[in-house]
């Protein structure tokens, strides 16, 4: 009988045990993640002006923002970043990566050095590209011999700006690729020199069918990030010229707090949201077809 009674309550002190110990983990779950998600969703369906009363009314947010062509021209402008971004800084963070993988001296300074930027406050890294990219006086002007309008011809802001974030990103993404390559076993090399892949067929057989894991992760932090991305932009270009650079993030902060319509930023959150789990799910689904894996 007393052996049942210990069983018993040993049975009931382990999950008890257990959560005791997520505690903690659960509570910054909720509060942090949870929490303001419920409060944005409830804040979609209300007017507040960040001073007066919480009016409730309904959908009218939704209707105004899903037919807001502003709030459409911003979506498409982050999206063609993205598509300038991470492509990009991909490569060339597989490009950097590839000799930094190797063991040797000299290696952790380099990754050090190129991680810089990244570390870098994003406000400061705008301003100094602000002056780099300066019509007048700008260290690539002057070094071009002729004058351009980077930031300020429509044309040329968003590829200004794209060229900034991936000065920014690409020893970040440089760094995962190292630690993927890194982690193939040697085996695996040695038996694809003894039959031939060696180079390019190494890289192109052996080195990125590998790396898709961390591939996945590289594309889908990297357009979340794009689609993050305001310190910079908004150190660069304000949005501008002509709304050429207005990315979500700019027209977020502009509803909440220049026009201090929270209510309306709340439903553009969640339809951004929405975008960047869509997104997230298909490159989930394509690397996840092609490793025969649940990573």
């Amino acid at each position: 009988m007393d052996r049942t009674v210990r069983g018993n309550r040993r049975a009931l002190t382990r999950p008890a045990t257990g959560y005791a110990l997520l505690l903690p983990s659960l509570v910054g779950v909720g509060c942090f993640l949870l929490l303001p998600i419920a409060v944005v969703l409830w804040l979609s369906l209300h007017s507040w002006n960040l001073l007066g009363p919480i009016e409730f009314t309904g959908l009218d947010n939704w209707r105004s923002v899903l037919t807001d062509r502003q709030f459409g021209h911003s979506v498409l402008v982050t999206l063609g970043l993205t598509a300038l971004v991470v492509p990009a800084q991909t490569v060339l963070g597989f490009a950097i990566a590839a000799p930094l993988a190797r063991r040797g001296r000299g290696g952790t300074v380099l990754r050090v050095l190129y991680a810089l930027p990244w570390m870098c406050a994003p406000v400061a890294v705008g301003v100094v590209w602000q002056w780099i990219f300066a019509p007048t006086g700008g260290a690539l002007n002057a070094l071009l011999g002729r004058r351009i309008e980077w930031l300020s011809s429509p044309g040329l802001a968003l590829p200004a700006v794209a060229a900034v974030l991936v000065w920014m990103n690409v020893g970040y993404v440089a760094l995962f690729f190292v630690a993927g390559i890194r982690a193939i076993p040697g085996e695996i090399l040695d038996a694809g020199a003894l039959d031939g892949a060696t180079g390019w067929r190494r890289v192109r057989w052996l080195i990125l069918p590998l790396l898709r894991p961390t591939m996945f992760f590289v594309l889908a932090t990297g357009v979340l990030t794009v689609f993050q991305t305001f310190d910079a932009v908004y150190a660069l270009t304000r949005g501008g010229p002509d709304h050429r650079t207005d990315v979500v993030a700019m027209r977020l902060y502009s509803e909440a707090f220049e026009a201090a319509r929270p209510g309306r930023a709340a439903v553009m959150a969640v339809v951004v949201f929405a975008v960047l789990f869509a997104i997230t799910v298909l490159q989930y689904r394509y690397f996840r077809d092609r490793t025969g894996d649940e990573f």
